[in-house]
This record gives structure tokens, C-alpha cells and sequence, in this order.
């Protein structure tokens, strides 16, 4: 990672991989290269991890010389190279940094971000007058609020790493073209024995075995702190196939502009088999199950929605489904919601796409199961789930299994995620309320009788004293 110089770097994936000090080392070989023309900001999520990263460069960079400005959290050498320290409590914050220059930029905990905007606004502050080579140097673990989109930048081109993405870009004015190359270095706690086995012994009594798995060896496809651990890709997503004539259809969604909104198409399984086009290849859903055949997705990157307007999103909504007959829709109730004029949902209803409002419970309340609680239910079915997805549905595939719980409120998600497919399979689940059945009562066990309660029984009926044949 130090000798790297590719221009974006993630650094990370696994817990112990020494980080922290990864980037404050980057940063004291780049103030010795550069000197005062050396100008770094390193960038937490939280206050409180800020606390603790300064305190880690004060104890590695003090007995090089560096001073400390504890008001403004700035280091600085005896060259003039400084590095400010700064959390981002706020995706607004980021705005405060737009006139400033700076060679290095550091985001520690990436995947706390839940929307990769504020991060994106600092690279536009990489810039250096003295010809310095600038870079942004990012670090992270699976899990947390923005693990989709970190995975979807970082990991899913080359999920081993060291694979360099080259990204070319024209400068508007110049014509020029300017590359911009971005790779994944993993780090792991096994390149380095300065923690000792006392460490790992610690993570291994942390949590059940994935996710020890996911700390130790940074795998992103298991996420930690997942909200519904019950899904699973072999039991709740199925290849496409022809769905009988018979189902019956129905549509929900969730609203979104400027986040993402959701569209979701289900069919309602009869029980039946269902041939799959292949010779005595069939595949038999319970009666009630609910399969998501189709999705549409309004998203321009990664929990960024596409800002259309009413009329297009229901235009759209119309052109996909052409041929289905849909026998009701269920939408975001605050899309009924008239504020100076007519209604989101009211707008799409003169284009003939018509909804009814959704149960919005989120949670369970008193007589009723929440939402969450209704869609987890389907997820871990009776015998079998009541609820999988085609694996066209990417969208919902990819998020719902990377949803976090709230901090605040364990019994629900962490809404500063990409909950936008979620919510919508939410509505749809609670407009098909499915509660697993109670098991059967067991039969009275039968008494079998001993050898000697045989015998004495047919004594008896040799006797005459037993009338039984």
C-alpha cells in the first residue's frame, strides 16, 4: 500500500489489518517526499473515532518532531507539511472543504458512509499548485450503512484485488484526457504478527462463525451486523422461469427522487409444479409464496435516485408491464400525501397507474406483526420460504441482505442505508399477510406391549377369560 501509486486506493477488508497506522505511515513518507508542499486530511464518520485516530498519530508522529494543534486537530512537521483530522457528522459537512487543497485525503471506516457523496465531494480537493502527485487513500471492513456501495466500487471488479480499474475522464475545456486509476488492496490480519493470537482468540468469541469469517478474512459476501441473517442466496433466489397464466399479479413500491425509488412485480404461487423448459427439470413453490419476477430500480449510482417526475415513473411503470394483468398495487403511503397540489400517487393515477396506500408499520404493534417481522417470516417459511426472487431482481439481491440494524432501535433497519428495495418488498409482504402455521399436535404415543404382557394376554384368551378374538 505504501509503495502504491495508483491515484484511489482501498485498503482493508478484514479486522486487525493495522489500518489506522497504514494511513498515518502513508502520510509521514509523503511529508518526507514532499515537505511543506505535503498538505493531508484524514476523515472519520464519528467524533468519537476521530478521538481515537488522533491519538494514534500523536503517539506515532511526536517522536518524529510534529507538533500538535489540539483546537483545530491540524499536526504539523518541521518541513511544513500539516495534516488536519476532521469527522463528518453530516453529509453536508463536506461542503466546508470544497475551497481547499490538499495532496492526500484519507476516509478511515469507508463503510460507514451510507451515501458515497460527501466522500466523492473530497476528491474534488485533491489539488496541488507545486506539481505534487495527489491520491485518496480510503480504508474499511464489510458491513456498515454504505457496504453496497463501497462492495459495488470497490470489491465487485476484482474481489481478490490488486487489480488495477483504469477510469479515463475529459477535461471539458482542455479536451484532454485524465486518468484516474482506483484499486483493492486487501489486508489482512494474518500479514503481520504485532497483534498476537491473544487477538484472534478475542474475535473468535465476538460472533457465530461467519462472521468471525468476514472479520478474519475480509469476505464481503458475509455482512456484519445484517439485519436478516435468514437470507440466503441458494434458498431465496431462483433463475426466471415462465410463470403460469393463472397467478395472480400485483405490484408495489417505494417513492424516491432524489434517493432511489423502487418497483416491485409479484406473482402468487399456486402450489402446482412448473416445468422449467428442460426435461424433468420442474420447480414446486408453496401454495401462497410470493415470487418477485420483475424490478425496476430508479437508481443513478448507488443510493442516488434518478429524479424523474410522477408522469415518467408511471410511464415507465406501464411499458414494463405490458401483457401482465395486475390485480392491485401498494405504494409509500407518503405518496398520497398533498401538499399545494395533487399527490404523487394521484399524478400517476392519471396516467392509469393506480395504488392503494401500504401498510407502513415498520415494526411489530400491539395484535400485529410489523413489517420486518412479516417479510422475515416469509424469509424462513415452514418447510420452504415464502418468498424468493429472480435473479434478474439485482437490485433487491444485492441490497437486502446488506441491510443494517438502527443503533437506536434494534428491531429495525438503519434508514441511512439503500432501504428503497427493502421497503417495497416490505409493502408487498404486508399486503399478503402469511403467518407460519402452528405444528400438528402429536399423536398419543401407542403402547407397545412387553413379551411378558403378550404372553400373560394370550393365556387369557386360551382361558376364555379375555373376549377379545
Amino acid at each position: 500500500m505504501l509503495a502504491c501509486p495508483v491515484f484511489e486506493i482501498f485498503y482493508g477488508g478484514a479486522r486487525g489489518s493495522l489500518k489506522t497506522d497504514g494511513m498515518l505511515g502513508e502520510f509521514a513518507v509523503h511529508s518526507d517526499e514532499h515537505g511543506s508542499n505535503a498538505i493531508g486530511l484524514m476523515v472519520r464518520r464519528e467524533r468519537t473515532d476521530l478521538v481515537e485516530t488522533y491519538e494514534r498519530a500523536k503517539a506515532i508522529y511526536m517522536p518524529l518532531g510534529v507538533k500538535f494543534q489540539d483546537q483545530a486537530h491540524v499536526a504539523r512537521w518541521p518541513s511544513g507539511a500539516r495534516l488536519r483530522f476532521a469527522y463528518l457528522d453530516r453529509d453536508e459537512d463536506a461542503e466546508h472543504y470544497q475551497g481547499h487543497s490538499y495532496t492526500r485525503v484519507y476516509v478511515e471506516e469507508i463503510g460507514q458512509f451510507a451515501d458515497p457523496a460527501p466522500v466523492l465531494k473530497l476528491m474534488a480537493t485533491l489539488r496541488s499548485a507545486a506539481g505534487v502527485r495527489v491520491g485518496f487513500r480510503a480504508t474499511g471492513n464489510p458491513g456498515g450503512p454504505g457496504h453496497h456501495w463501497v462492495k459495488a466500487r470497490y470489491i465487485d471488479p476484482a474481489p481478490l484485488g490488486w487489480k488495477v480499474q483504469r477510469n479515463e475522464y475529459e477535461n471539458p475545456w482542455t479536451k484532454q484526457r485524465v486518468m484516474r486509476d482506483r484499486v483493492f488492496i486487501p489486508g489482512k490480519i494474518t500479514d503481520h504478527n504485532l497483534l498476537g493470537p491473544e487477538y484472534i482468540a478475542n474475535l473468535q468469541m465476538s460472533g457465530n462463525d461467519r462472521l468471525v469469517k468476514a472479520w478474519l478474512e475480509g469476505d464481503w459476501s458475509i455482512i456484519e451486523g445484517a439485519f436478516f441473517t435468514e437470507f440466503s442466496t441458494e434458498r431465496h433466489v431462483v433463475e426466471p422461469f415462465k410463470l403460469p397464466g393463472e397467478w395472480a399479479r400485483f405490484r408495489a413500491m417505494d417513492w424516491g427522487s432524489a434517493r432511489p425509488f423502487s418497483v416491485g412485480w409479484y406473482a402468487i404461487a399456486d402450489g402446482e409444479p412448473i416445468e422449467r423448459g428442460e426435461i424433468g427439470s420442474a420447480i414446486c413453490l408453496p401454495r401462497g409464496c410470493l415470487v418477485k419476477y420483475r424490478e425496476w430500480y430508479g437508481a443513478a449510482a448507488p443510493n442516488i435516485g434518478l429524479k424523474l417526475t410522477a408522469e415518467e415513473v408511471a410511464d415507465g411503470i406501464l411499458e414494463r408491464e405490458k401483457g401482465d394483468k395486475i390485480a392491485y398495487g401498494v405504494l409509500d403511503p407518503a405518496a398520497f400525501t398533498a401538499d399545494g397540489g395533487p399527490s404523487i400517487a394521484e399524478r400517476m393515477c392519471r396516467r392509469k397507474v393506480t395504488f392503494r396506500p401500504a401498510d407502513n408499520a415498520r415494526v411489530a404493534r400491539a395484535g400485529a406483526l410489523g413489517g420486518w417481522d412479516m417479510l422475515r417470516a416469509r424469509l424462513k417459511g415452514d418447510d420452504s420460504p415464502m418468498i424468493v426472487f429472480f435473479s434478474t431482481c439485482t437490485d433487491t439481491v444485492r441490497t437486502l441482505p446488506a441491510l443494517q440494524h438502527d443503533t437506536a432501535r434494534a428491531e429495525d433497519v438503519d434508514t441511512d442505508g439503500e432501504d428503497h428495495a427493502a421497503d417495497e418488498t416490505r409493502y408487498a409482504c404486508m399486503s399478503r399477510p402469511w403467518i407460519a402455521p402452528l405444528p400438528a399436535a402429536p399423536e398419543p404415543a401407542r403402547h407397545v406391549p412387553t413379551f411378558q404382557e403378550a404372553i400373560d394376554k394370550h393365556i387369557r384368551r386360551r382361558r376364555g377369560e379375555d373376549a377379545e378374538d
